[in-house]
C-alpha cells in the first residue's frame, strides 16, 4: 500500500532540504521515446522506501518557483505527506537521456542557496515534524552550498535531546555537522569515507579505523556499505558484518537510500538494531534488482531479510 495513512503504523520524519525534479528520456520497443518525470533527491528516495516498508512518512523540504509545486505533488503521489517550506528560488532539476543504454546528462539545474530566513523556516518546520515522529531520517542536500551546515547540527542535537532516534545518511561537511549533534545511526558508504579523506583506502583496517573515529565524533552506531562486499556495522563497539544474498543487479543506484529507510523502519517499530540491519540490507538488495531508485515490494524485502546474516566480523572471512 502507498496510502501512507495507517494511523496505527509507526511514523518517520524525513529531512529532504532540496528535493529535485527529474526528467529521464528512455527508449521503448516501439522506438518512440518515453519521458519519465519523477521527484528525486536522497531524502525523497529514503521516504519512498520507508512508505513501502509500512511507515507513515512526513517529508520536510523546500519548494519554490515553477518546479517546486510539481515536485511536491509528485512526492505526495507516492504516499508521502509533505511539509513545504516555500522559497524564492526554484527547486533543482535535471534531464537525463538513457536511450543509448548509459545515463547521459543533458542539463542540471542546482538548487539555490537558502537565505537566512528560509533556513530558519526550514529548521523550525523540520524540528516540529521530527518531534512527532518515531524516527528521524536525515538525507543530504543535492549540493553542500544549498543550506547552512549547522542546520544538521542543531536538528540532530535537538531531536536526540527529545529522545527521537536520528538516522543519518550523509557525507562530507553535512555528515561532520550532524555528528556534532549526535546520531543514533550513521549510514555511510566506503567510497564517501575515502573521498572525504576519512579513510586512507578500502582496506578493511583503514575502514574500521574510520568507523571508530565516527563513533568518537558523535555516532552511537555506524553502518558502512561497501558496494559488492558485505556491509560493516560498528554496534556498541562490536564490529559486525552484514551478509546479503547475491541478487542480480539491474541498477545499483539507490541501494544505500533503501538501506537507510529499512534501518529507520525497524527502529521506528521498536525492533532491535540487529533486526534493523537485516531489514536495511534486504531493502538495499531488493532495490538493485529494479530500475528506479528506492523501489521494491515490501513482501519481497521481508522475504530477503530472512536470508540476511548479521554476524561478528572476522577478517579474511568471505561473505556468501
Amino acid at each position: 500500500s502507498r496510502d501512507g495513512n495507517d494511523d496505527n503504523a509507526p511514523s518517520a520524519f524525513v529531512f529532504a532540504p532540496t528535493p529535485l525534479l527529474t526528467v529521464t528520456v528512455e527508449s521503448s520497443p516501439s522506438d518512440i521515446p518515453e519521458l519519465h518525470v519523477h521527484a528525486g533527491g536522497q531524502g525523497f528516495w529514503i521516504a519512498r522506501m520507508a512508505v513501502t516498508l509500512g511507515l507513515n512518512v512526513r517529508l520536510c523540504g523546500t519548494f519554490g518557483g515553477e518546479t517546486g509545486p510539481v515536485v511536491s505533488d509528485l512526492i505526495a503521489r507516492e504516499g508521502v505527506s509533505v511539509r513545504s517550506v516555500f522559497t524564492a528560488g526554484q527547486n533543482g532539476s535535471y534531464v537525463h537521456d538513457r536511450r543509448g543504454g548509459e545515463r547521459e546528462e543533458i542539463v542540471e539545474v542546482p538548487p539555490p542557496t537558502l537565505n537566512r530566513h528560509e533556513a530558519d523556516d526550514l529548521f523550525g518546520a523540520a524540528l516540529s515534524e521530527g518531534l512527532d515522529a518515531d524516527v528521524a531520517l536525515l538525507g543530504g542536500p543535492h549540493c553542500d552550498q544549498a543550506i547552512p551546515h549547522d542546520v544538521y547540527t542543531r536538528l540532530a542535537a535537538d531531536l536526540t535531546a527529545m529522545n527521537v532516534p536520528v538516522v543519518a545518511d550523509l557525507s562530507g561537511p553535512t555528515m561532520t555537522a550532524a555528528l556534532e549533534g549526535g546520531l543514533a545511526v550513521l549510514k555511510v558508504s566506503h567510497e564517501d569515507l575515502i573521498e572525504d579523506g576519512r579513510a586512507k583506502s578500502d582496506d578493511v583496517d583503514d575502514l574500521i579505523a574510520a568507523m571508530k573515529e565516527l563513533v568518537a565524533q558523535g555516532a552511537r552506531n555506524v553502518v558502512l556499505s561497501r558496494a559488492g562486499d558485505p556491509a560493516l556495522a560498528l554496534v556498541d563497539d562490536e564490529l559486525m558484518e552484514i551478509v546479503s544474498p547475491p541478487l542480480n543487479i539491474a541498477d545499483h543506484r539507490g541501494a544505500g537510500d533503501s538501506m537507510t529507510a529499512g534501518i529507520g523502519a525497524a527502529l521506528a517499530a521498536g525492533r532491535p538494531l540487529a533486526e534493523a540491519l537485516r531489514l536495511g540490507a534486504a531493502a538495499g538488495a531488493v532495490n538493485v534488482t529494479r530500475h528506479g531508485l528506492a523501489t521494491g515490494q515490501r513482501e519481497l524485502v521481508d522475504k530477503v531479510a530472512e536470508s540476511v546474516e548479521v554476524r561478528p566480523f572476522a577478517k579474511g572471512k568471505k561473505g556468501r
